[in-house]
C-alpha cells in the first residue's frame, strides 16, 4: 500500500471523499471511514469529508440503498447531506481521494495529494469503486466490501502521517 502524504498540520488529518453525486460512493465511504477512525481512537485527530463533483442531490440524503446496506451494518448513515466539491479541496484537505477514473478528471487529475480510493485497497489496488446506483443491491454490498477493507488500510497507514512523515 502506498504511503499516505503527510499531514500538513503534524497531530491532525484531512481527508476528502469524492465521487459523482455524494449519493452512493462517497457517503458510504465517509461513514465507514469515520466509524473505522472512532475504533482506532483517531477520531478527534482525522477529519473526514465527502462530496459529489455534480451538484444535482446537494442537500440530499444518500440513497436509501446505499443508507440501507449500511444500516443492515452496523453504520449510522443518517447524517449524510450530498454536498459539491469545491476545486479548493487539494489545498485544504491532507488527502483527497476520488472513487473512479471520471472523478479524478472532473477534481484536475492525479497529484501528490489526490489519487484514486482504491489505490490503497489492499486486496485489488488501483482500480475503480464502481457506481452502483443503476444496479441492484448486490453493488452496494460490493461497494460496501470494497470500502470497509480499504478503509481498514487507511486507518493503519494514518499514524505516521499524523507525525508529518511519510
Amino acid at each position: 500500500m502506498p504511503a499516505l502524504p503527510a499531514a500538513r498540520e503534524p497531530g491532525r488529518y484531512r481527508i476528502a471523499l469524492v465521487c459523482l453525486g455524494n449519493i452512493c460512493r462517497s457517503p458510504t465511504a465517509h461513514v465507514v471511514l469515520e466509524s473505522r477512525l472512532a475504533d482506532a481512537g483517531l477520531a478527534d485527530r482525522v477529519e473526514v469529508a465527502s462530496s459529489g463533483t455534480g451538484g444535482w442531490h446537494v442537500g440530499n440524503p444518500m440513497d436509501p440503498r446505499a443508507a440501507a446496506t449500511l444500516t443492515a451494518s452496523g453504520y449510522d448513515p443518517s447524517r449524510h447531506r450530498a454536498r459539491q466539491y469545491d476545486a479548493t479541496w487539494p489545498e485544504a484537505y491532507d488527502l483527497v481521494l476520488v472513487m473512479d477514473e471520471a472523478n479524478l478528471a472532473d477534481v484536475g487529475g492525479r497529484s501528490d495529494r489526490v489519487g484514486m480510493f482504491r489505490d490503497l485497497d489492499p486486496v485489488d489496488p488501483g482500480g475503480a469503486v464502481p457506481d452502483p446506483y443503476y444496479g441492484g443491491d448486490d453493488g452496494f454490498e460490493e461497494v460496501l466490501a470494497m470500502v470497509e477493507r480499504t478503509s481498514d488500510a487507511i486507518v493503519a497507514a494514518l499514524p505516521s502521517a499524523l507525525r508529518g512523515t511519510d
